[in-house]
């Protein structure tokens, strides 16, 4: 990527570094009860989820590195469970808060600022890499992926969710952006960039995704609706307001649901080496 690509990371670092993800939304304190408020309703809108994908339990006794922390609360999930576990985020802020969130809790990881797309770890080192909402955000997100693969060990499973392209908040963010404002020309891949989450977010078809991840040996892939697509929940940090309020009393969810539930902002994926 070259200068422009660590131009376009510094700016990824300077956004999630003024909060981390969930923190203005969910984080009213920086202690053991912050902290586990934050968890709660982390775990209320996508604990179905983030559990199916993470597989915490299974976690005992084997080596995992998490990249992304963010706030911690699935980091902490891994520890509890009994993982030797790393942890690694472009933003000190995460990694002041994971720490302090497991120093809360008497809880142990190895943690470290680090770069997605240059890990600082030797090959075949893990048993399982986790990242959930981060890869997307790396300006070279299938460089990032193939470090996954390099510090797997064979039949290593990788737990990854990136957002997927074709979904209910992309279309609804197409519409205000778009649509609304008279430039129906915008790209799905220029809305997500500029007006989802840090610059330059990106989503990916799942056909895009197979590519990047065809250096695995298997790979599930699912899609579906998340709290933000149903409008159960806020849709990011970037809104809240009145029309999203009003928007949600009217939002049909039933008809969603029934026809198209694998239309979901989430990409969940889990590849073995």
């Amino acid at each position: 990527m070259g200068n422009i690509g660590e131009i376009e990371k510094q700016k990824v670092h300077d956004f999630w570094n003024k909060s981390s993800c969930g923190e203005l939304l969910y984080l009213l304190n920086s202690d053991r009860v912050g902290y586990q408020e934050h968890s709660n309703e982390r775990y209320r809108l996508e604990g179905d989820m983030i559990f199916a994908l993470a597989q915490f339990r299974e976690s005992k006794d084997l080596e995992v590195l998490e990249i992304g922390v963010g706030l911690g609360s699935d980091h902490q999930k891994f520890a509890e469970a009994g993982a030797i576990l790393y942890g690694i985020d472009l933003t000190e802020r995460a990694i002041a808060h994971t720490t302090a969130r497991l120093s809360a809790f008497d809880l142990m990881s190895n943690l470290a600022v680090g770069d997605a797309e240059n890990l600082n770890f030797p090959s075949n080192s893990f048993d399982q890499v986790y990242s959930w909402g981060v890869l997307h955000h790396s300006p070279d997100t299938s460089k990032a992926i193939s470090e996954v693969f390099r510090v797997l060990k064979p039949n290593g499973l990788a737990s990854i969710m990136i957002y997927h392209k074709w979904s209910i908040v992309g279309f609804m963010l197409w519409i205000r952006f778009a649509l609304l404002r008279l430039h129906p020309w915008l790209t799905l891949n220029k809305i997500y960039s500029t007006y989802l989450e840090s610059p330059g977010t990106k989503a990916y078809s799942v056909g895009e995704a197979k590519e990047m991840f065809k250096a695995f040996k298997t790979v599930v892939i699912k899609t579906p609706l998340t709290h933000g697509d149903l409008l159960e929940s806020d849709v990011g940090q970037r809104y809240r307001g009145l029309m999203l309020k009003i928007a949600r009393l009217f939002w049909p969810r039933w008809f969603i649901n029934l026809v198209l539930p694998n239309a979901g902002l989430f990409m969940l994926i889990e590849a073995r080496k």
